[in-house]
């Protein structure tokens, strides 16, 4: 069991359909400035998948940043459609992702990660909670099972929403995850918010200056990204 804020996180309080087992070698660590995938998987398939690269992987925290415009798979459907969430078949399409850089922490058997993002010039966009499984390492990276809700904060930490609260009803009503699994998805979402309104580190400094190191190069899939 893992104490966070105070509060005890043990795994979801059922089993979460997506989830599954996600096991490799749990000792390897990644250097700053390597390559990796960060991918989605639900049960035995990948959804989606990012190239980052990591600034910090220890026992303590990993951290990722991914370059806007980097060419990522997306699951899709026979139409071309980007799916959401898996409520049909899908195959999956390299597409650049976002329009905007991420700086992403997560944390050991905590089931979110928190994001600040920017615009391609550098300029802060503001922070958002990602709910989902807790990184699991693989040999190409890191996978993880999303959550459907999201929480967006305000650049100046003055308030703060939920996101996609119609996905997550949705994945709910196709039997994806349990209104159960939806209440403790919210639990964690406002742990994530509370973890950054309250300045707990490492959000205790100044992270809008924050820029990758020139010598780092862009990010792409490393090969064998797409096997599982």
């Amino acid at each position: 069991m893992f104490e966070q804020g105070g509060r005890p996180y043990a795994s979801s309080p059922t089993p979460v359909k997506g989830d599954g087992p996600l096991r490799y070698r749990p000792a390897m660590t990644w250097r700053p400035g390597d390559a990796i995938a960060l991918r989605e998987r639900w049960g035995p398939s990948i959804f989606a998948a990012r190239p980052a690269t990591v600034v910090q992987d220890d026992a303590a925290q990993t951290m990722l940043y991914i370059p806007p415009g980097v060419l990522s798979a997306a699951a899709v459907d026979d139409a071309g459609v980007e799916l959401r969430i898996p409520d049909r078949p899908w195959h999956l399409e390299l597409r650049e992702h976002l329009a905007f850089g991420v700086l992403s922490w997560a944390w050991p058997d905590t089931p979110y990660a928190v994001l600040f993002t920017h615009e391609p010039d550098g300029s802060p966009r503001g922070w958002y909670v990602n709910l989902q499984a807790p990184l699991a390492r693989t040999p190409v990276g890191f996978d993880t099972v999303d959550h459907a809700i999201d929480v967006v904060i305000a650049l100046d930490r003055s308030s703060w929403s939920w996101k996609d609260e119609d996905e997550l009803a949705q994945a709910v009503a196709l039997g994806l995850f349990t209104e159960q699994d939806a209440a403790w998805f919210r639990h964690w979402g406002e742990r994530g918010v509370e973890h950054v309104l309250l300045g707990q580190p490492p959000f205790d400094r100044d992270w809008e200056g924050w820029r990758p190191d020139p010598a780092w190069a862009r990010p792409e899939l490393p090969h064998g990204w797409d096997l599982t």
